[in-house]
């Protein structure tokens, strides 16, 4: 009698192939079927770990989210009262922006998934909310995540029309948010 294989790890592969199979054909092509085959497991694998592709979808956001998360940890800027809070955004989202596009485009298109699926939602909004939570120490909670927004805006523009990050008109715009007090100011 031939026993399980013991595949710690068998969740993790099929979350990775599953922001493979987004990233290569997009929110269409996820199913458990083409998820399996691209982790390499059978197919009761992917409905034992996620009955559902909502499932599925969150735990590759959620994932995918990590990514800007540690843009962030990686630099510390948001941290330091002295550093300008508008520069130091505006360079978070060009770094993340200029790495692995793939990537960022991934976790933009899981994040607008939830417009039609409310299960992803809750992981959507947890971005927004964890970075306007951070930038609250620095400023109040309106101004925080009016910065988030704006964020989130130049990053889709820059995504939905191929143009190139401008770090400066980010900086500018991003300044004008905040109040006079936070750091050194470009432009007016």
């Amino acid at each position: 009698m031939a026993g399980r294989r013991y595949d710690p790890e068998r969740r993790q592969r099929i979350i990775d192939a599953a922001i493979r199979v987004v990233g290569r054909g997009g929110i269409a092509g996820l199913t458990h079927r083409s998820v399996a085959r691209e982790a390499d497991v059978p197919l009761g694998s992917t409905t034992y770990h996620f009955t559902t592709l909502d499932e599925l979808m969150v735990a590759a956001l959620r994932q995918a989210n990590e990514g800007f998360a540690k843009v962030i940890a990686s630099r510390g800027g948001l941290e330091d009262l002295r550093t300008d809070l508008a520069a130091e955004l505006a360079a978070l989202t060009g770094e993340w922006l200029g790495g692995e596009r793939t990537g960022v485009e991934l976790e933009y298109e899981l994040y607008l998934a939830a417009l039609r699926r409310p299960a992803l939602r809750p992981v959507a909004a947890e971005w927004c909310e964890d970075l306007a939570a951070l930038l609250s120490r620095r400023t109040d909670p309106v101004t925080a995540r009016a910065l988030v927004a704006l964020i989130d805006g130049i990053c889709l523009q820059v995504l939905l029309t191929g143009t190139p990050y401008d770090e400066g008109y980010a900086r500018e715009m991003l300044g004008r948010l905040l109040p006079e007090h936070d750091g050194p100011r470009t432009g007016t």
